[in-house]
C-alpha cells in the first residue's frame, strides 16, 4: 500500500499546475480561484438564495436522470433481466396458493431488513448532512425494548404488534430473569442490519477516490480535494483537526486491514477520510469493505447496544429520575413529566385491550416527535442545498473549460 503512494507527491505537483494556452499558471492563483468558487457555491442555500437554489436543484435532478437514463440504455440486457425477474416476483406475490404463507414470511423479513439497512445507509452515505438515524430510530427502539423487558420480565413480546408496538406477553416472567444478553439478542437483527447499512453508505467515497486515482482525472468532490491538500501540507499541519485527519490517514495506509477495522469499530466522524485514503492508495475492495463491515455491523454495533441498554436499565433510569428530582428549586417540576412518561409507558405495556384508545400525550414524547420532524426536514433541506451546489459546480467547470479553449 505504501509503494502505491511513492509517486503521489509528483502526481500532486502535476495536478496543481494548470496549462493555459501553453503556459502554466501559478499554483497559488489556481488555489485562490478554487477557494473563491467554493465560497460562491457555499452561498447557494435556501435561506440566502431560495429561487436560485431551487432552480439549480431542479436542473441537477434533470441532469442526474439524464445520466442514469443513458447508463440504463447502454445496459439493456441487465434492465430486461431485472424486469423479467420483477415480473416473476409480482406474479408469485399475487397468485393464490400454498406458497403464500412463505411469501408473507419472506415479505415481513425483507421489509424489516430493508427498513433498518436503509436507515443505516442514510446515516452514513453523505447525502446533505447525513441523517442521524441511530439517535432518531435505532437508539430509541433499543431503549424501548430495554424498558419493556424490565417491566414485563420477558422479551417474548407478541408478534404482531411487535416490533411496531411493544406490549407485555400474557405470561410474564419472574422478576430478575432479564439479563443484558437477552436484551442484546432481542435487538440483534435490527442493530446488525443498521450496521450493515452504515458500512454500505461508506462505499461512495472509496469508489470515487479509487476511480480518480486510476483515471488520473481531477475528482469532482470537495472531500477528495481537501484530502489532496492535506497530503500536500502534511508537514506543516498545526491544528488538531488536521493532525487527527493525518493520524487516520497514516493508520489506514500503514496498518491496512486492522487499521480500517480500528477506525470502523468506534464512533468516528472522520471515517469518510479512511474510505478516501483506501480508494486513493488502491486498497482492494474486500479488504476495505470487509474491515468496515466487521467494525460497524459487529464491533461498533455491540458497543452502542450495550451502552444504550445499560443506560436505560431499570435501576439506572430510576436513579436518573431521582437525581432530576434532587435538583434544587426546579427538580420536582422537572421530575414530574419524566415520571408521567414512564408510568404511561408501563400502562401501555400492560393494557393490551386499550391499544386503540386515545391517550393523553406527554410533553416529552411530543418534543421528541417534533425533534425527529425538524431533523428530517433539515436533512431534506441539506440535500436540496447540496444538489444545487453540485449544479453550480458544473457551471463553474464548464466556464473554466471554455476559458481554457479560448
Amino acid at each position: 500500500m505504501a509503494d502505491n503512494g511513492k509517486n503521489c507527491d509528483q502526481r500532486r505537483v502535476a495536478m496543481n499546475k494548470e496549462q493555459h494556452n501553453g503556459n502554466f499558471t501559478d499554483p497559488s492563483s489556481v488555489n485562490e480561484k478554487k477557494r473563491r468558487e467554493r465560497e460562491e457555491r457555499q452561498n447557494i442555500v435556501l435561506w440566502r438564495q431560495p429561487l436560485i437554489t431551487l432552480q439549480y436543484f431542479s436542473l441537477e435532478i434533470l441532469v442526474i436522470l439524464k445520466e442514469w437514463t443513458s447508463k440504463l440504455w447502454h445496459r439493456q440486457s441487465i434492465v430486461v433481466s431485472f424486469l423479467l425477474l420483477l415480473a416473476v416476483l409480482i406474479a408469485t406475490y399475487y397468485v393464490e396458493g400454498a406458497h403464500q404463507q412463505y411469501v408473507q414470511r419472506i415479505e415481513k423479513q425483507f421489509l424489516l431488513y430493508a427498513y433498518w439497512i436503509g436507515l443505516g445507509i442514510l446515516s452514513s452515505v453523505g447525502l446533505g448532512t447525513g441523517l442521524h438515524t441511530f439517535l432518531l430510530y435505532l437508539g430509541p427502539h433499543i431503549a424501548s425494548v430495554t424498558l419493556a423487558a424490565y417491566e414485563c420480565n420477558s422479551v417474548n413480546f407478541p408478534e404482531p404488534p411487535y416490533p411496531d408496538q411493544i406490549i407485555c406477553p400474557d405470561e410474564e416472567g419472574t422478576e430478575g430473569t432479564i439479563s443484558l444478553w437477552s436484551i442484546i439478542s432481542k435487538v440483534r437483527i435490527e442493530a446488525c442490519m443498521w450496521g450493515i447499512g452504515t458500512a454500505i453508505g461508506e462505499l461512495p467515497p472509496y469508489f470515487m477516490a479509487r476511480a480518480a486515482r486510476l483515471s488520473g482525472a481531477e475528482p469532482d468532490d470537495e472531500e477528495y480535494q481537501e484530502f489532496e491538500e492535506m497530503l500536500e501540507h502534511a508537514e506543516s499541519a498545526q491544528d488538531f483537526a488536521s493532525r487527527a485527519k493525518l493520524a487516520v490517514q497514516n493508520l489506514v495506509q500503514k496498518v491496512g486491514f486492522f487499521g480500517i477495522l480500528a477506525c470502523a469499530s468506534i464512533p468516528n466522524p472522520l471515517f469518510d477520510l479512511a474510505g478516501i485514503t483506501c480508494g486513493h492508495f488502491l486498497v482492494p475492495f474486500w479488504t476495505f469493505f470487509g474491515a468496515t463491515l466487521i467494525g460497524k455491523a459487529i464491533i461498533k454495533m455491540h458497543i452502542q447496544k450495550i451502552f444504550v441498554i445499560i443506560t436505560f436499565s431499570k435501576h439506572i433510569v430510576e436513579q436518573m429520575v431521582a437525581f432530576i428530582g434532587a435538583v434544587p428549586g426546579i427538580g420536582p417540576s422537572l421530575q414530574k413529566p419524566f415520571q408521567e412518561y414512564l408510568e404511561a409507558q408501563r400502562q401501555k405495556l400492560h393494557h393490551r385491550s386499550e391499544m386503540g384508545t386515545p391517550q393523553g400525550e406527554n410533553w416529552l414524547s411530543w418534543m421528541f416527535e417534533k425533534l425527529v420532524v425538524v431533523m428530517v426536514c433539515y436533512f431534506v433541506l441539506s440535500i436540496i442545498n447540496s444538489m444545487a451546489q453540485s449544479y453550480a459546480k458544473r457551471i463553474q467547470q464548464r466556464l473554466n473549460s471554455e476559458e481554457k479553449t479560448k
